[in-house]
C-alpha cells in the first residue's frame, strides 16, 4: 500500500474528510470542479485536481487524479451542476473502468438511503432496495457495478440525511407552507459520524460490505423539526400526516450490531 487516498469531490463532506484523513497519516489527492478551489486544496497540503464529470476530457483528468492511488472515495452526488442526473451512471462506469486502468484496488462509494424508496418499517442492509427516482436507481446500479467486480475491494455507505457544519433540513422546511408525512421517522446523520465511519472502514479494512449510516434515534418529522425550529428561533412549518403509511426507519445494523460502532454526534 502506498498510503495515498483520492477523495473524489472535496465539497461539504469531502474537504473535511480529506483533512481528517491527513491527520491519520494518509497522503490525499483531492478533486474539485472549481478552479478557484485548487489553491485552497494546495494550501491544505491536498494534491489538487480539477475533475469535472461534465468535461469532455474528464477521463484524462481522472488518469492523473487516480495515479498511484490505493483507495478511491467517490463522493459525487447524482445531481451534478447541470441538474441532470441522467448521465451519472454512464460517467461512473467510466470512473470504474479508469480504476482498473490505474490499478486502484479499493473503493468507497458514498450512496444514500434514498435507494430504499418508499418502503415502510425497519430497513436494514439486507432489505432489497426499491428506488423510485432516476437518481436513486442509478445509485443502486453503481453500487452493484463496484460490488460485483471481484478485482476490487469495494464498500458502499448509504448515508441518511446529512446535517452539520451549517447544513440542516429545517432551513429549507421553514420556507414551506406545509410539509407532508409528518408522522414518518427522521433518518439523519451528522457530518462528524460520516467522517468517522469512512475512517473506520479504511482503518479496519471493512471491504466488500454495505453499511447503512443513520443516527439511531427516530422521532417523527413533526416532533423533531418542530423542536429544532423552536431551538433556532424559527417558525415551524405545518405538518400533515399519512396515516396509511409509517415511513421507513433505516437501521444501521451492520455498523451498530456487527461492528459495534458508537455514534459520535446526536442529530
Amino acid at each position: 500500500m502506498n498510503n495515498k487516498i483520492a477523495v473524489f469531490g472535496c465539497g461539504w463532506l469531502g474537504l473535511p474528510l480529506a483533512t481528517s484523513l491527513q491527520k491519520l497519516g494518509y497522503k490525499i489527492n483531492g478533486s474539485t470542479t472549481t478552479k478557484d478551489k485548487l489553491s485552497l486544496l494546495k494550501e491544505l497540503s491536498i494534491m489538487p485536481f480539477l475533475v469535472d464529470l461534465n468535461d469532455n476530457d474528464f477521463t484524462t483528468q481522472l488518469d492523473a487524479f487516480l495515479s498511484n492511488v490505493d483507495i478511491l472515495i467517490i463522493n459525487i452526488p447524482p445531481r451534478m451542476k447541470t441538474g441532470d442526473a441522467s448521465s451519472y451512471l454512464a460517467k461512473m462506469k467510466i470512473v470504474h473502468k479508469q480504476c482498473k486502468i490505474t490499478n486502484v484496488k479499493k473503493v468507497i462509494f458514498v450512496s444514500s438511503t434514498s435507494v430504499y424508496g418508499n418502503l415502510n418499517g425497519d430497513i436494514t442492509e439486507k432489505t432489497t432496495p426499491k428506488p423510485q427516482t432516476s437518481a436513486a436507481k442509478q445509485l443502486v446500479a453503481i453500487e452493484q457495478l463496484f460490488l460485483n467486480d471481484s478485482s476490487l475491494k469495494a464498500t458502499i455507505i448509504r448515508f441518511g440525511g446529512l446535517i452539520g457544519h451549517g447544513r440542516h433540513p429545517i432551513n429549507h422546511l421553514v420556507k414551506k407552507n406545509e410539509v407532508t408525512n409528518g408522522n414518518y421517522p427522521i433518518n439523519l446523520i451528522d457530518i462528524t459520524d460520516c467522517i468517522s465511519i469512512i475512517e473506520l472502514i479504511i482503518e479496519k479494512n471493512y471491504w466488500n460490505e454495505i453499511f447503512n449510516a443513520v443516527y439511531p434515534n427516530y422521532p417523527s418529522k413533526e416532533e423533531y423539526y418542530t423542536q429544532i425550529a423552536h431551538n433556532k428561533g424559527l417558525k415551524p412549518p405545518v405538518f400533515t400526516s399519512d396515516e396509511s403509511n409509517s415511513g421507513k426507519k433505516v437501521i444501521s445494523y451492520n455498523l451498530i450490531f456487527v461492528k459495534f460502532y458508537n455514534f459520535v454526534t446526536s442529530v
